[in-house]
């Protein structure tokens, strides 16, 4: 992306997992900085909510060219061409892992920046006039922790440093949690201590501040932080282990010469993420799976495993996972629906279910907050304010476990998906950025392990 003069102000990305969203500051009343959401064009009209989704096509150019589409763009573009296409989505759960090199599109390779700033390019082209021209502060959001069993945090500033530099502007990184306690901070007149509770596709990250009453100069001060790599998609996996991959094989055999041997659990484990389900189609995986369904004592179930891959079902099966999860938020009972030629789900399922599915994640959760409350130096019943943020915290177990430790009269929730965005551009206007940038926080490390 070609740099122009930087234009006034700042500008917050919420680059998320499963959603991006970017805010641009602007004066407010009394001189006072705000800031607002961009809209983005979508085959539906403006939205505030890009999809971080990318789907690659090869086209009529030289030898292992790609054509390319994002957000709401690539979903439009893959459901009308599934077979002839590569869809992509959540790859930032890979931005901290060594072993993900490059994903494999037809007969070209890609890097992780290389797909980032692909991203950000029809990012920035869908923001239309409010991001023709970049300020010269640009604020990116982080996770505290990425995802990943030893995410390395070295690869992934590397990565993203790769990525966003071909915005052309210095880019200062601040913890996603931080953004939404500095917007939720405008809320607020007197002072107050403050805990975020950012629950994203990939990541739950908790930050502590203190919050100066409103006319203060210096409004906020972060006390601490801590994350845990696992959020939304853990939770979708949880009801994938439990309805879906049962029928894929998983918990099935194969003869091994003369002996039952079980089927290894590894064939599933790229199932429990959706950037990795998204590169299963290759040569050499099918060709493994194709060995494996000779052997099967159920042949059947590795075939609908295999037609999962290689027809491209991955992304319609999230959205059927995503909606039975959202509707256990609203109701006690829910169904998985799914119908396709090659692949049928009917099952109904109760929130009690769920529940029960997720507690082991819910228990480290729990677990992460102890630990951004001992960095904070900040005892529980010292939290004047929980502000519960992302997708997953409509989910009621989650409210709860913070109603039970907090009281309800604390928690406070509201623009689930762009608090983040809002928060960063108006960081980007403070004066002391380097109190807000990662690692000067007072986070004292990266959170829990997953």
């Amino acid at each position: 992306m070609a740099a122009h003069s930087p234009a006034p102000g700042a500008v917050g990305i919420d680059f998320g997992t499963t959603n991006s969203v970017i805010a641009r500051s602007m004066a407010g009343p009394e001189g006072v900085p705000d800031a607002a959401l961009v809209d983005f064009t979508t085959p539906e009209g403006l939205a505030k909510v890009f999809r971080t989704a990318l789907c690659f096509w090869q086209d009529d150019g030289p030898r292992g060219s790609l054509a390319h589409a994002a957000g709401p763009w690539a979903i439009a573009e893959f459901l009308d061409f599934p077979q002839g296409s590569r869809f992509l989505q959540s790859f930032k759960s890979v931005a901290a892992s060594p072993t993900f090199e490059h994903a494999n599109l037809f007969e070209k390779r890609l890097r992780f920046e290389e797909l980032g700033e692909i991203f950000l390019r029809h990012l920035v082209r869908c923001g239309g006039q409010a991001l023709a021209s970049l300020p010269a502060r640009v604020v990116v959001g982080r996770p505290v922790r990425f995802v990943g069993a030893r995410p390395d945090e070295a690869l992934a500033r590397r990565r993203y440093d790769a990525m966003f530099a071909s915005l052309g502007r210095p880019v200062h990184y601040v913890y996603e949690p931080l953004g939404a306690a500095f917007s939720f901070a405008r809320r607020l007149s007197r002072a107050a201590t403050l805990l975020v509770a950012d629950f994203g596709g990939g990541t739950s990250d908790f930050s502590l501040v203190r919050v100066a009453p409103a006319g203060t100069a210096r409004r906020c001060q972060p006390l601490g932080s801590a994350g845990i790599g696992l959020a939304g998609d853990r939770f979708d996996y949880r009801i994938m282990d439990k309805l879906v991959l049962p029928i894929l094989g998983k918990g099935g055999t194969y003869r091994s010469f003369d002996k039952l041997v079980d089927i290894p659990d590894g064939h599933f484990t790229d199932f429990g993420d959706w950037s990795r389900l998204a590169l299963m189609r290759n040569r050499r995986t099918l060709e493994e799976l194709a060995r494996l369904r000779r052997a099967a004592t159920d042949p059947a179930a590795i075939d609908r495993m295999i037609a999962v891959v290689d027809k491209e079902l991955g992304y319609p099966l999230y959205e059927a996972v995503g909606r039975l999860k959202r509707a256990l938020s609203g109701e006690e009972n829910a169904t998985l629906a799914f119908e396709n030629e090659n692949l049928t789900l009917h099952a109904q399922v109760t929130r009690a279910e769920f529940e029960s599915w997720i507690a082991p994640d819910l228990e480290r959760i729990a677990q992460t907050v102890d630990v951004a409350l001992a960095r904070a130096g900040v005892a529980a019943h010292e939290v004047d304010h929980v502000f519960l943020t992302g997708g997953s915290s409509l989910i009621p177990a989650v409210r709860r476990l913070f109603v039970e430790r907090f009281g309800e009269g604390r928690i406070e929730s509201g623009e689930e998906l762009t608090s983040i965005a809002h928060g960063l551009a108006l960081i980007g206007e403070e004066p002391d950025m380097e109190e807000w940038t990662a690692g000067g926080d007072g986070a004292e490390g990266e959170g829990d392990t997953a």
